[in-house]
């Protein structure tokens, strides 16, 4: 859903045509993936957890693996500025914001997935990119081996360098499965990171406006 904010301090909701296209498409393997390097590893990591890796269950587990790596992977050979390189005239918009944008990671200390919501809000200077692009560059970097904090701090980098906007603030919410399956066991813990940047880093009212459109339903 995008908000735009008028003038006048009312609010309306724009969709887009299909909501289905609201969500990017997963991105093409890595090619920086060595997939036999990758098979021979998964296997040999099998055999070193007390596995057998010839048995019928696990005949094909290596390649699976290393398939699976190359998709999830994919991001670190995507430029998110070339998703956002084109804009679009709209004149006094206000602004901007696409909530539930749904993504999937890779946490880099243990190779388990952590899956959420990510919020994108930004305030342009007239002109605007298109809804799925900013879809696109959440899939952009949730497709490596990354921690959140940081994943919250690329978009929103990205998008104060390639959108000509006066502020932009991206808020994740997610849920780590090196919590769930291990250490504390925490299955609904949810971790939220937020980074404000422009004029909505200092401006406390305008920052608390934009979480409470975040928040509402």
């Amino acid at each position: 859903m995008i908000v735009f904010r008028n003038g006048n301090g009312s609010c309306h909701d724009h969709h887009h045509e299909d909501e289905t296209r609201l969500t990017a498409p997963a991105l093409v393997g890595s090619s920086l993936v060595d997939l036999p390097r990758a098979e021979r590893a998964v296997r040999e990591l099998l055999a070193a957890l007390g596995e057998d890796p010839d048995r019928e269950g696990l005949l094909d587990t290596p390649r699976r693996v290393a398939k699976m790596y190359a998709e999830v992977l994919a991001g670190r050979e995507q430029d998110a500025g070339e998703h956002l390189a084109r804009t679009f005239e709209v004149g006094d918009s206000g602004l901007v914001l696409l909530k539930d944008i749904r993504f999937a990671s890779v946490c880099e200390h243990h190779l388990l997935p952590f899956i959420g919501r990510a919020h994108v809000a930004y305030l342009p200077k007239g002109r605007v990119v298109g809804l799925s692009k900013l879809a696109r560059v959440v899939e952009v970097y949730a497709r490596r081996a990354q921690v959140q904090e940081r994943m919250t701090r690329e978009i929103a980098e990205a998008l104060m360098t390639h959108v000509e906007a006066d502020a932009v603030l991206v808020l994740v919410e997610a849920q780590h499965y090196c919590m769930k399956m291990r250490g504390t066991k925490q299955p609904s813990s949810t971790m939220v990171t937020m980074v404000a940047q422009g004029v909505w880093e200092h401006d406390h009212a305008a920052r608390r406006e934009v979480l409470s459109l975040i928040r509402s339903r």
